[in-house]
């Protein structure tokens, strides 16, 4: 098995993430695998709804800190970046029905690739953060369009900046999430797949693709502002003190640098 498995059941595709013992952390091979697999389920007929979720106790902690630190150079860096955009722009214009199911951590590029699904369910006990603000970066996966859509301009800076962790309960408050699962996950998840399958599914589809169509040029512009960004973070003396910090397991000294 690979880094992310893919099961289809009648209509309904399942797309797992499969680094359970690194809380899904998102490195480079996986972030590719998981876009060969969306592109091959994107082309695929017979499929109405696609669900991603992460294996074991959490949905996915983000970016792999190893991973940032690995692409030193700008051609490395580029190519990392250029790999988020492209998935999460294939993510967001799946001519089907996507839902994330968070349970545990969805955090920082994890939590985006959510915002980049059509409907989030979260567990009561899930924990949502954009903190990429912890370690003196910006947000990427398209993190500045998607919370923009959700909860406006003034709301989104305060959240990207804040980092914030928040509960299932604070992120519903916030329209981050579409619902918090009242008992098991799996039966939430369930009761959502099944609702959307007995619903006239193609009309929900074409309304989804006329809105992804037109909204498509602003996610790439946003996308590429993102990454010319999170280039010029990744030099700041903040971001460094921000992963030292990290690997310290201590609390960062920013100095605005």
């Amino acid at each position: 098995m690979g880094k992310v498995n893919l099961s289809v059941n009648d209509r309904v595709a399942t797309v797992e993430l499969n680094r359970p013992d690194a809380l899904n952390a998102l490195d480079v091979e996986m972030l590719r695998e998981l876009l060969s697999v969306l592109k091959d389920v994107s082309n695929s007929d017979g499929i109405d709804i696609v669900v991603l979720l992460g294996k074991g106790r959490a949905f996915s902690s983000g970016g792999d800190i190893k991973t940032m630190m690995s692409a030193k150079n700008e051609s490395d860096f580029y190519q990392v970046m250029d790999c988020i955009n492209e998935l999460v722009v294939t993510l967001y214009s799946m001519p089907m029905l996507t839902i994330s199911a968070v349970r545990g951590a969805a955090a920082g590029l994890g939590l985006s690739l959510a915002l980049a699904t059509d409907y989030i369910i979260a567990d009561s006990a899930s924990k949502l953060a954009m903190n990429f603000i912890g370690i003196g970066l910006i947000p990427d996966g398209g993190a500045h369009f998607f919370l923009e859509n959700r909860i406006g301009e003034d709301k989104a800076k305060q959240l990207i900046w804040e980092g914030k962790i928040l509960s299932a309960e604070e992120a519903f408050s916030k329209n981050i999430i579409h619902e918090i699962a009242a008992g098991e996950l799996e039966e939430a998840l369930d009761a959502k797949i099944n609702k959307w399958l007995s619903s006239p599914v193609q009309a929900m589809i074409k309304t989804k693709k006329i809105l992804s169509d037109k909204n498509r040029p602003l996610l790439l512009k946003v996308l590429e502002l993102e990454k010319l960004g999170q280039a010029k973070m990744r030099e700041t003396q903040d971001h460094k003190e921000g992963i030292q910090a990290f690997i310290e397991k201590r609390k960062p000294v920013f100095q605005g640098k």
